[in-house]
């Protein structure tokens, strides 16, 4: 049985710290609406002061040599711990961010992957869909002989467009892991213009769309990828023949500025909703406003990862895509740190 001044000891203890703690509680309950950092000291003061409370409760608030000690050891605590509780704090708050970010991005991942699934399911079904219908067709003798070349020319389309989505998919699947690493070399971006513009003329021609380039006089050189940059500036130029009505114009311009070379793809077509600006590079992204129909089924139709993928390159490349309306069409430009 504890002596009747220990109870009272006791007492004074409690009659004198618990107000502190319940007025730090009150203060940590106000500071997370203003930092961590602030939440955090107040927590390392909160037993400090009780505890100084506490003792010179006991003592009768008598300042005694004892007391004097007790707030000198507190004290010293005190400025250890406050600047260690502010480096915690300012830790953590990094911490929640970088997890907050990590999560987000985990979060955009997958509704990217849910997206590319979904796009995967559907558009891949109906070229297989057309081919197994013609295939059984010639198989069962219901296709006379005059239309089998007609038909086998078809299956050839619609074999070489699933042969490009799937290496589409393979490049968004590489980029959406972060595994793209492209082999960085000196490019000159005139010679990226010149294979652009061989590979898409005829594309162009069948579809009734004037294709040209404009060059400058020097030389514009980048570092990185030629196969990549290529690949980037033939989607650009795919999608905007896919969008130009025949009469139309495509151009590829290039050219440079004091910080960054630039390279420039407008078209005369239906250009681009206001509203789909903001997603026009998100995966399988076709917009409202429909493709222009082509009579040549041989055409490209795309696969609707031209654009994110090109994107993606761009961004291994440290380099911005952007996208914008002309008064007549749309234009997507390329901009990438020039060589040193």
């Amino acid at each position: 049985m504890l002596p009747a001044e220990y109870w009272e000891i006791i007492g004074w203890a409690l009659a004198c710290s618990v107000p502190v703690v319940l007025v730090g509680a009150a203060v940590v309950r106000l500071a997370r609406a203003w930092s961590l950092a602030v939440s955090m000291v107040a927590l390392v003061l909160i037993p400090v002061l009780a505890t100084l409370a506490g003792v010179l409760g006991a003592s009768g608030f008598m300042i005694s040599g004892t007391f004097e000690r007790t707030a000198v050891v507190l004290v010293i605590v005190s400025i250890v711990t406050i600047p260690a509780a502010v480096m915690l704090a300012r830790y953590q708050a990094r911490r929640m961010v970088w997890e907050a970010e990590i999560r987000d991005s985990e979060a955009a991942a997958e509704h990217s992957r849910r997206r590319l699934v979904a796009f995967v399911s559907h558009d891949l079904r109906t070229p297989l869909a057309g081919i197994r219908a013609v295939a059984e067709a010639i198989a069962d003798g219901v296709v006379p002989d005059e239309e089998v070349r007609v038909h086998a020319k078809h299956i050839e389309n619609e074999s070489i467009r699933l042969s490009e989505m799937v290496d589409d998919l393979f490049e968004m699947s590489k980029i959406n892991a972060g595994a793209l690493t492209p082999t960085f070399d000196m490019v000159a971006l005139d010679e990226v213009v010149d294979d652009v513009i061989a590979a898409h003329r005829m594309p162009a021609e069948r579809a009734g769309v004037r294709l040209r380039a404009s060059l400058p006089e020097q030389p514009v050189q980048v570092v990185g990828s030629d196969r990549a940059l290529v690949r980037v500036l033939s989607n650009l130029v795919a999608n905007a023949i896919a969008h130009t009505p025949p009469g139309g114009t495509v151009e590829l311009a290039l050219g440079a500025d004091e910080i960054s070379a630039w390279a420039r793809v407008d078209d005369t077509g239906v250009g681009i909703d206001e509203a789909d600006l903001p997603r026009v590079f998100d995966v399988a992204y076709r917009g409202s406003n429909s493709r222009v129909p082509r009579s040549d089924s041989s055409l490209p139709s795309g696969s609707g990862l031209g654009l994110a993928i090109a994107a993606g390159l761009v961004q291994a490349h440290r380099g911005t895509l952007t996208a914008h309306n002309l008064p007549t069409g749309a234009r997507f430009e390329v901009r990438l740190p020039l060589a040193d």
